[in-house]
């Protein structure tokens, strides 16, 4: 199921209302859950951590866990409930996860792990991929010989499509934080696990930001995966369908006409009693760099205004706000400087 690009699974950003927002963007990209445990699902609320829109569609789940049963349970789970991957979780450093022995974790017991993906397969009797998400290596065990070896291994479970963070995990004294930055990135490890495993697919994850890089990596990889600059510029994704997913002819989405979806979105979601911010914090950058941007982002974090304004009347204000931000922008420009001369270029970007 794996599109050719992606947007990754990220902790408390992609929950459903933000895959909805960025759904309404980039209509091809495949969309994935925030990571959820075996354990949120077996003994918790399964609606509230499986229920999504239709529209968000293609839509896979990540699951976190290690007990091949309680995967298998959950795979399950994921077929009844109409996604369209399922994702095992072998990258996340986080101190929690290694608690619960899984996350990278699982890169040091690939048998565990191909039997993981084995049980899921046999539950779901193949009629959606059961994919991967790993590093290239854990702490000290970062050679190309330990990520082509685990590979080898959970391929043997029906894995076909391997979601490559090209970083290692330093389980050891780094935060999750730094886990996104520091250790170095090995892209090179995905073009080599490409050519020892031609039968399979390989994604590429991680200090993927721009379309300039996607279009680099797209035809050297089965897919890119973008991260947190995905969330950070949300707009970055309107020139994906047209630019790499072969939708040269779907028409492009309009900054304001997003924005009046989610008006709609978020008017019926506040009827069901949930708070808008659940919501808006998730565009606060849709307006990013452009004129007036800032004050749009403004209004749409006033908790007070949240609170009080109905979703067309707080999109109104927001939408005024910049408009008048953007004249002011613009009459700025237009004010020669002192004595006489043009304000810097700068002051005006």
């Amino acid at each position: 199921m794996s599109s050719a690009l992606s947007i990754a699974p990220m902790l408390d950003w992609t929950d459903r209302h933000c895959r909805y927002f960025h759904r309404l963007i980039t209509r091809q990209a495949l969309l994935y859950t925030e990571m959820v445990t075996t354990g949120a699902l077996l003994y918790g609320d399964v609606a509230r951590h499986l229920d999504f829109s239709s529209q968000e569609h293609p839509v896979a789940l990540q699951l976190g866990g290690s007990e091949p049963v309680d995967l298998a349970r959950c795979a399950k789970l994921a077929l009844e409930w109409g996604y369209d991957e399922i994702n095992l979780n072998c990258g996340c450093p986080s101190p929690r996860v290694q608690r619960g022995a899984f996350g990278a974790c699982l890169m040091t017991e690939p048998s565990r792990v191909r039997d993981s993906v084995a049980a899921m397969v046999e539950a779901v009797s193949g009629a959606i991929p059961v994919t991967v998400k790993h590093r290239i290596g854990v702490d000290h065990e970062d050679s190309y010989g330990f990520v082509r070896d685990f590979v080898g291994t959970v391929s043997q479970g029906g894995c076909e499509t391997f979601i490559v963070h090209a970083r290692s995990a330093w389980l050891d004294g780094l935060s999750p934080k730094e886990n996104r930055d520091i250790p170095p990135l090995r892209p090179e490890f995905v073009l080599q696990l490409r050519r020892d495993f031609p039968e399979l697919a390989f994604v590429l994850n991680g200090g993927i930001k721009t379309g300039r890089q996607i279009g680099e990596w797209l035809p050297q990889v089965s897919g890119v995966m973008v991260g947190r600059a995905a969330y950070q510029d949300p707009w970055s994704l309107s020139t994906w369908d047209r630019e790499f997913l072969g939708g040269a002819d779907a028409a492009a989405p309009e900054r304001e006409i997003v924005e009046e979806q989610m008006g709609g979105y978020i008017a019926a979601w506040k009827a069901k009693g949930l708070h808008p911010q659940a919501i808006t914090r998730h565009m606060l950058n849709l307006w990013k760099g452009q004129p007036g941007g800032r004050r749009w982002r403004q209004v749409l974090s006033d908790s007070s205004l949240l609170s009080t304004l109905s979703a067309p009347e707080l999109f109104a204000t927001a939408r005024r706000a910049r408009l008048s931000a953007e004249v002011d922008e613009a009459m700025e420009c237009d004010q020669p400087g002192q004595l006489g001369q043009p304000l810097m270029a700068s002051a005006c970007v």
